[in-house]
């Protein structure tokens, strides 16, 4: 389990706790600390605050959802029910107000890890010409990051996470474009070649970025 708060008497208390209840846990003070250890150490579940230092919540769940569907617990001082909204909406499984009962917070636990798959996601994805790290929503082309634009990143992250399946056209186009576009096929042709123009060693001839005619795409890498 990983326990991602700044506040060391609140993590001390849920460290005594959870391990008194069988769990193993890792601990993070801010968001890059927290993604670094999801990443390096893949939790059964993770239980965030959203007031970090460093960054919002609700960016380290839309940083963790880009590549796992780990259970996600929000621990927070907030009341109000658009931040709730917000975190929910990013990915978050359950919402649990400070200050709480070590019971109920165990037993949200409990269902949020029943409720989740099996966790088997990696990531960073790997192919010849280009590295994808889903985590820290980075590119790299030879050690370098590639600068992509908003549209473009969330093709490539969707290709990424079903990474070796062909994902349907209408699919791409509802979750990037949203509901109401999946009719727009060329979109796709104009941006999949775009990202081949940056990602490819050879665009005319991609590798990694392949068209199934008519279908989908599909990232192999």
């Amino acid at each position: 389990m990983l326990v991602v708060d700044d506040e060391p008497q609140i993590v001390r208390a849920l460290r005594i706790n959870l391990t008194a209840h069988g769990y193993e846990v890792v601990t993070a003070a801010d968001g890059a600390a927290a993604l670094r250890a999801a990443a390096e150490r893949h939790p059964d579940v993770v239980v965030l605050d959203l007031g970090l230092p460093d960054l919002d919540g609700v960016e380290v769940i839309e940083g963790l959802r880009g590549w796992t569907t780990v259970p996600i617990l929000v621990l927070s001082a907030r009341v109000d029910s658009g931040d709730k909204v917000a975190a929910l909406d990013a990915g978050a499984d359950d919402y649990v107000t400070k200050p709480f009962g070590m019971d109920e917070l165990l037993a949200r636990l409990r269902a949020a890890v029943r409720r989740a798959a099996p966790v088997a996601d990696e990531p960073v994805v790997r192919t010849a010409s280009f590295t994808v790290d889903l985590a820290a929503r980075k590119v790299s082309r030879a050690g370098a990051e590639v600068h992509l634009t908003p549209t473009e990143w969330g093709l490539l992250e969707l290709l990424a996470r079903n990474r070796g399946k062909l994902v349907p056209q209408r699919q791409l186009l509802r979750e990037v474009w949203g509901p109401g576009y999946e009719s727009e096929t060329h979109y796709l042709r104009v941006y999949l070649a775009q990202l081949r123009r940056k990602l490819e060693d050879d665009p005319g001839a991609p590798r990694h970025l392949i068209t199934e005619a008519g279908m989908g795409y599909r990232l192999e890498v």
